[in-house]
């Protein structure tokens, strides 16, 4: 795409106030959630009630998939003109007029190092719901559910040097260039294309694009920072076409696997790697344990101890579900030919390979340097399907450090250290009627992921406690007193209390004086 003509589209995008907040103050609040459910109706009927304007010619055209006249796109994009448009790629002539032949499409990105969200503009292959058939092979999707799930979870970093590891659109890179520079990474050219052309039309300077697959353009170049969300769909290798975007030609889960084993020679001393994958379970196995084995492998070669990772499984699905919503991803549906055939291919190669179910989550592995090598392993994996909060990245960031600060403490020093609790964690205790003790006691958090976890009177009183005055030994002695209990008992129950909620982000040392020595 032509530098000049993505300038002249900016200058046109600007001056139309083509953006979130415009578009749902022309459609409405209903109307503008319904369309972004992919219902179009309610959207349409607003337009057509209201006297023609820059940025409704762009809503119908590029957000609703309508014909538009060409001089209606001609007032709405005067710069670039409909010439240069089409020159773009953006449009295609039609009877009456012209339709949108790619996204063009307003976003808003939460990041955890800005006040408020990103707002830019992506250019993509056309949405699910703008396509009249199926995606073609080299697709490049817009900013999808997951691309933000993983935006969110990044760290909180500033001044790193960034690894984008299959780019696609260039969303994720110019979320990382706010935090340095950025190098990113796509087997196909096509994605590249379009991930130059947004950088270019959000003005993000500091990306480096190197066309190649996974690490092979990256020889021995380390980073800070790697996110990375692969086409890692599990897909049988039946001769369907495959979508780049989310098929990277290997059996099975094999090429999240291939990311995880690679990540530890492309991070510097300190650096992170947050990537999304999914993962098999075999029968007889459980995916979780095949994912620390992964890390196991990648740890090969570094001192024993120098990787910590921590995975989490958001959800597990049976093979058919999986097939599903793949096959509808591609845009077959139920009931025809194309579905059920693809169904079957799916299923078929579940079988071959026994396949139980599939789980779907992220996997963070940080590079420890030399001097801080564990003294046993940290390849922490669980399953937590509660939601993330509205900024996930930094309360998980956080949990992580304290994860790895902690793991080499001796139950004499936790026991030493003063701790503080997370201010979001309440708790939820449950009566019978007449009964004074509760029958129930949930400690929940919202930060980070959403989380509950039951606790005795014992730990839940200590937590009550953890407000950085006292040390949890003291706690530990108070609380035995008053329970009438084993005081060595109750500091090793609470010892291993507080291991477990250092995970769920609810505690952590007092930022002072948090540890004796």
């Amino acid at each position: 795409m032509k530098e000049e003509l993505i300038d002249r589209l900016r200058a046109d995008l600007i001056a139309a106030d083509f953006n979130t907040a415009t578009v749902r103050g022309v459609l409405g609040a209903a109307a503008e959630d319904a369309r972004l459910r992919g219902v179009f109706a309610p959207a349409r009927r607003v337009l057509h009630g209201l006297e023609p304007t820059r940025t409704g010619a762009l809503i119908s055209l590029f957000l609703l998939g309508g014909t538009v006249r060409e001089e209606q796109i001609a007032h709405a994009l005067s710069d670039t003109g409909v010439a240069g448009a089409l020159e773009l790629g953006l449009i295609e002539r039609v009877e009456h007029g012209c339709r949108a032949a790619l996204s063009l499409n307003p976003v808003e990105i939460v990041d955890s190092q800005l006040a408020e969200p990103a707002r830019w503009w992506i250019i993509s292959d056309l949405d699910d719901q703008l396509r009249t058939g199926p995606a073609r092979a080299d697709h490049v999707m817009g900013v999808g559910g997951a691309t933000r799930s993983l935006i969110a979870q990044a760290p909180l970093a500033s001044e790193v040097d960034s690894l984008d590891l299959g780019t696609g659109c260039g969303v994720v890179a110019l979320h990382l260039a706010l935090r340095g520079s950025v190098v990113a990474t796509d087997i196909s050219e096509r994605a590249l294309g379009f991930a130059r052309a947004n950088a270019r039309l959000n003005d993000v300077r500091g990306i480096e694009f190197l066309s190649g697959s996974l690490f092979e353009p990256l020889q021995a170049r380390r980073f800070d920072l790697i996110l990375s969300n692969p086409p890692f769909v599990v897909t049988p290798r039946t001769g369907e076409a495959i979508y780049e975007y989310r098929d990277a030609g290997m059996v099975g889960d094999e090429l999240a696997a291939t990311v995880v084993r690679g990540s530890a020679r492309h991070l510097r001393s300190g650096g992170t790697l947050l990537c999304l994958a999914n993962w098999e379970s075999p029968w007889g196995q459980d995916g979780l344990e095949r994912v620390r084995g992964w890390i196991a492998e990648a740890e090969e070669g570094l001192q024993p101890g120098g990787l910590a990772a921590w995975v989490v499984e958001r959800d597990r699905v049976s093979p058919a579900r999986y097939a599903e919503t793949w096959a509808r991803d591609g845009g077959a549906r139920p009931g025809t030919e194309e579905f059920e055939q693809l169904m079957e291919q799916w299923l078929a190669d579940f079988a071959d390979r026994r396949v139980a179910a599939l789980g779907l989550g992220s996997i963070r592995i940080r590079r420890l340097p030399d001097e801080a090598a564990l003294p046993v392993p940290l390849h922490h994996v669980e399953r937590a399907g509660g939601a993330f909060s509205e900024r996930p990245g930094d309360p998980l960031a956080r949990a992580f450090d304290t994860a790895i600060n902690t793991v080499r403490w001796s139950d004499a020093a936790m026991l030493e250290c003063r701790w503080v609790l997370d201010p979001g964690v309440a708790e939820l205790r449950e009566h019978r009627p007449g009964e004074e003790a509760p029958y129930s006691i949930v400690l929940t958090a919202e930060a980070g992921i959403a989380r509950r976890v039951t606790a005795d009177p014992l730990l839940a009183a200590a937590m009550g406690a953890c407000d950085g005055e006292l040390t949890l030994g003291q706690i530990a002695g108070a609380l035995a007193t008053l329970l009438e209990v084993d005081e060595s008992a109750a500091a090793e129950a609470l010892v291993e209390g507080v291991r477990e909620l250092i995970w769920l982000g609810m505690i952590e040392p007092a930022p002072v004086g948090g540890r004796v020595d």
